[in-house]
């Protein structure tokens, strides 16, 4: 079965790979996009000019879909509101135009292993009122939730600060032991949200995906992987949550008055430092998906990316 899939967030790093990999499966797919984007373009991607803030737009965007997947949304921000006014208000605003319509569309919503901890974050929270505003809404949108960990790859920025780290011999990472968490590569995770499209799942649970790493990853083990990839020694530095705090609140302090995301905050060190991060990995059994990349080989081809981009 393919149709029309409207897409938020197709200029991000996971909406792109999603992009790419539904047009690649005969979906038409319709992008609502801020500024023109000629790789987008090029792939055949159907364009509606627009935010998340003009309804307007999201009307025209989910206007006889069949699909809506949800990807668009912010990782960091200045502050709570703006949190909230992105990933959660956004989302109200593209569910309520898709549950609106005569014959609603499914309705996919990326979000994030952080909605699990509502209190730890406002980023945290914010993706947890996201899904609440789907779920409000399930009689008549059918929806599906992914809450993927952290993801990299070629394309990404978030990770870029550990994977430069790692390519010049050196992690500095949360001191501790327990520290564990999943990961996915993100062309894998854009091959499991078209597959969902396409296999039309029925879920009340959210899916949490990984790349099957049996035990997850420690700091120790990525240091381990990546001087066995690269074939030299990765350096392990490991720093006490105590001395990221006062850095942290000035970063913060510091964006609220510049109004740019910091590059550290409170919420964002309580989610470094929290224990585990590790998926649930019952919530993907059943489904017609596999993981096909590991982080050794997943780092060797985002560095290659990364070099090949001018980023390394």
């Amino acid at each position: 079965m393919t149709g029309l899939v409207a897409l938020t967030g197709a200029t991000g790093f996971i909406g792109r790979h999603a992009a790419r990999e539904l047009v690649g499966r005969g979906w038409q797919v319709r992008a609502l996009l801020r500024r023109d984007d000629p790789e987008l373009a090029t792939l055949g991607v159907e364009a509606v000019p627009g935010d998340l803030g003009d309804a307007d737009a999201i009307g025209r965007l989910v206007d006889g879909a069949d699909w809506v997947v949800h990807g668009a949304g912010a990782v960091s921000a200045p502050s709570d509101a703006d949190f909230m006014r992105v990933n959660m208000m956004g989302t109200r605003t593209v569910a309520e135009a898709a549950a609106s319509l005569p014959r609603p569309p499914r309705f996919l919503l990326l979000s994030s292993l952080a909605a699990r901890h509502p209190s730890l974050s406002p980023y945290a929270r914010s993706k947890r009122r996201a899904e609440l505003e789907v779920e409000g809404r399930a009689d008549a949108l059918r929806p599906l939730v992914v809450r993927p960990p952290a993801v990299y790859g070629p394309g990404d920025r978030g990770t870029l600060p550990i994977m430069a780290q790692l390519a010049r011999g050196l992690l500095v990472a949360p001191r501790g032991q327990t520290h564990r968490f999943s990961l996915i590569y993100g062309p894998d995770l854009a091959v499991l949200l078209a597959t969902l499209v396409e296999s039309t799942p029925e879920r009340a649970a959210a899916i949490e995906p990984d790349d099957a790493a049996p035990e997850g990853y420690g700091w120790a083990q990525l240091a381990a992987l990546a001087s066995a990839r690269l074939d030299r020694p990765v350096r392990l530095v490991g720093l006490p949550r105590g001395a990221l705090a006062a850095p942290a609140m000035l970063l913060e302090a510091f964006g609220r008055w510049t109004g740019k995301p910091p590059m550290l905050s409170r919420g964002k060190l309580a989610e470094l430092y929290h224990e585990s991060w590790l998926v649930d990995r019952a919530t993907t059994q059943g489904l017609d998906w596999r993981p096909a990349i590991g982080f050794s080989e997943g780092l060797a081809q985002t560095l290659a990316w990364y070099k090949e981009a001018g980023w390394l």
